[in-house]
């Protein structure tokens, strides 16, 4: 992370404010974020402290690359701690990094703050690197900067091997929809959180700290068709793989995986299954397996003991239909989050 340079030398009223206040930003950088030993990897030739990182990707790999912003107040409640946020602004793009297949390898991030809070970045940084050293990742550059609210900016970047990349094109009718892990979680904990009720500790942590499939997503290259993240809500992301894939799809609500604490706490609302289809945050990946793969799904996921439900089947008439195991059809309300919609 660096501070860009001005783009004038020419005196000005505040030139001495101004240098005080580059010569902090510095030392902000240099405590939180400019540590060589968290970063240690062969491939990063130069890193945090040049104009632009260096960098070496072996030979025969892919490079995937993804970029993700969180808002306080939007994609996190502002009462989050400073450790989950930085925690969670690399989850989410490991969680894009997974449904690709690709091993993470390198970040930057631009910060932006209103206030250089010590406190607070001390403990954003404490939760990135925690995160970024169990999955081998680098910090080789980025920007801060000071502005109205706090953003947070991070790219990441990742290593497929050539041709072995998953993508969301790829479904056939006949293959078989899978995710892993539970949904509806994360979106129930904002739910309470939003109403003032208690939020249960799993619950909780699953919008904090959202655990991102990385090494499910790698396991799935050779087997899977398609593939993507869920964040936006099962229908939504689901119906983007459909789409792409020129495909429908009929889901099986009770084969739709949900934790102990979601059915405990759901069982209030109107529509119980609502927030595990068209709610946010799951990260857990939706991906589809043609029928003749799927016992060596099966293998490989049970091997390492990760959970894994076959929720659907693909079919050729377009769109995504919900059905009760009577055979009777289920329309939720609502779609997958929207940063442009008016809900």
């Amino acid at each position: 992370i660096r501070r860009k340079p001005r783009e004038s030398t020419m005196e000005h009223p505040h030139n001495r404010e101004e240098r005080q206040a580059a010569a902090s930003e510095f030392d902000l950088i240099r405590r939180h974020f400019q540590h060589p030993e968290r970063s240690a990897r062969r491939d990063v030739v130069a890193g945090v402290g040049d104009d632009a990182a260096l960098l070496e990707p072996p030979p025969g790999m892919e490079l995937a690359a993804t970029v993700d912003t969180l808002l306080a107040g939007i994609h996190y409640p502002e009462s989050t701690a400073p450790e989950d946020v930085g925690y969670k602004a690399l989850a989410v793009n490991l969680s894009d990094l997974a449904a690709m297949g690709a091993a993470p390898a390198w970040a930057t991030l631009a910060l932006t703050l209103p206030a250089a809070d010590e406190a607070w970045l001390h403990g954003f940084s404490t939760g990135l690197f925690s995160l970024a050293g169990e999955y081998g990742v680098a910090l080789v550059g980025g920007d801060t900067t000071r502005g109205p609210m706090t953003a947070v900016t991070l790219q990441l970047l990742g290593l497929v091997p050539k041709g072995e990349a998953l993508r969301r094109g790829g479904a056939n009718a006949g293959d078989r929809i899978h995710v892993t892990g539970t949904l509806g979680d994360a979106a129930l904990a904002l739910r309470l959180l939003q109403e003032g009720a208690p939020v249960p500790e799993p619950l909780r942590r699953r919008l904090d700290r959202p655990e991102p499939r990385v090494a499910q997503g790698t396991a799935l290259r050779g087997v899977a068709s398609a593939c993507i993240d869920i964040s936006d809500g099962l229908l939504a992301d689901l119906g983007h793989l459909l789409e792409a894939s020129g495909v429908g799809a009929t889901v099986e609500l009770e084969r739709i995986p949900l934790s102990e604490s979601y059915r405990t706490h759901a069982a209030r609302l109107d529509d119980p299954h609502a927030l595990a289809l068209t709610g946010g945050d799951d990260y857990e990946l939706c991906f589809t397996v043609p029928p003749e793969r799927v016992a060596e799904l099966e293998r490989r996921f049970a091997r390492q003991g990760w959970p894994c439900h076959c929720i659907g089947v693909v079919e050729e008439r377009p769109g995504v239909r919900c059905r009760f195991a009577d055979g009777g059809e289920h329309h939720p309300t609502g779609g997958g989050y929207d940063h442009f919609s008016r809900r």
